[in-house]
């Protein structure tokens, strides 16, 4: 654990800006989640998904962010906020939501990719947080299965779409936009 990481029961915003460059976490309700470097795999999803987004939204209004990159659902002047998370993948189009220092509210789409070290939190702990703040749209990408999770904001509840991958995925927040999966997992037997 880094020197400026202090073992507490509780952590804001303040704490985070304490942390070193290098140190991955995040803060939840005031419980800090410490994160494992990804893998290569991890990298490589992530990099297909958002150049996919990148080119659909060239010319948009919308931007996609991949990490680190703060989302800060209920930000503070004080910075006594005690959430701050750093999704994989994150697309605002509200623009006044967008700072220096990252997302100020709920984003319209989030992407959390798994591995060993974050596969409880984004399953668990970011699925209730991301539906609790209203992200219209988080997806749980599985790199083993090799499968995306669409969950979609209806009523202040997600429901959910299981994909595999062989076809594309329509994203719900970005009309006209569908994500190539053959290519986000290349090595697919199918392709």
């Amino acid at each position: 654990m880094d020197a400026a990481m202090k073992e507490q029961a509780y952590y804001t915003y303040t704490d985070v800006l304490g942390w070193a460059d290098d140190v991955r976490a995040e803060i939840i309700d005031g419980e800090c989640y410490q994160m494992a470097d990804p893998s290569t795999t991890h990298e490589i999803i992530k990099r297909e998904l958002y150049f996919q987004l990148l080119i659909f939204l060239k010319g948009k209004p919308c931007q996609a962010f991949d990490a680190p990159f703060g989302v800060r659902p209920y930000p503070k002047r004080d910075n006594s906020d005690k959430t701050h998370v750093e999704p994989d993948i994150t697309v605002i189009c509200d623009k006044s939501k967008i700072s220096e220092r990252g997302c100020y509210g709920a984003p319209d789409l989030i992407i959390e990719i798994l591995s060993p070290s974050t596969a409880r939190t984004d399953l668990l702990v970011k699925f209730n947080l991301y539906q609790r703040i209203g992200v219209p749209e988080y997806w749980i990408v599985d790199p083993e299965r090799r499968l995306v999770h669409v969950h979609l904001l209806h009523e202040g509840r997600y429901t959910t779409t299981t994909c595999d991958e062989t076809g594309t995925v329509a994203v719900g927040v970005l009309p006209g936009c569908s994500i190539n999966l053959n290519e986000v997992f290349p090595d697919s037997p199918a392709s």
